[in-house]
């Protein structure tokens, strides 16, 4: 009897804990903003590995045909590529998800990432195309949220 007792007392505070978890993951998905960074599988650069940055911060290398997710907190930020030449300032708003597609641009002597701003429905129906990126190529583990292995 007593044994039985345990089990169900075990049971309980076990689905308690995980109900705190779900609870715990929705709040910090409604105090935070996703933006998913990612890149079109394309021949022209494709050996190139842009660094992407958020607030000055390096976030990874970039691979042909990959994509990975930053969650940052709400409010303004600015992202670009690594010769800062390229990018954008974002007001994020809690709960969003905001989508950046990576483009190669080849020069005569070497290629240059260029970052865009894309609208929900586009980059959300572009990122299914592409698959995550790898974790060794993720230099910020602490705001890169999304990635392969993750």
């Amino acid at each position: 009897m007593k044994t039985i007792l345990a089990c169900i007392f075990i049971c309980f505070a076990a689905s308690f804990c995980v109900a705190q978890e779900a609870k715990a993951a929705e709040a910090e998905k409604k105090d935070s903003a996703l933006i998913y960074f990612y890149r079109i599988k394309q021949f022209a650069g494709s050996a190139l590995e842009p660094s992407v940055y958020c607030d000055e911060k390096e976030l990874a290398r970039m691979d042909n045909g990959r994509y990975f997710g930053v969650t940052l907190t709400p409010g303004k930020h600015i992202c670009s590529m690594g010769d800062k030449q390229t990018g954008f300032e974002i007001d994020l708003k809690s709960g969003e998800e905001y989508y950046a597609r990576i483009t190669i641009d080849v020069g005569f002597w070497k290629g240059r990432g260029r970052l865009t701003l894309m609208q929900k429905e586009q980059g959300a129906f572009e990122l299914k195309k592409v698959k995550p990126l790898s974790a060794d190529k993720v230099k910020n583990r602490s705001l890169v949220t999304v990635f392969e292995g993750q």
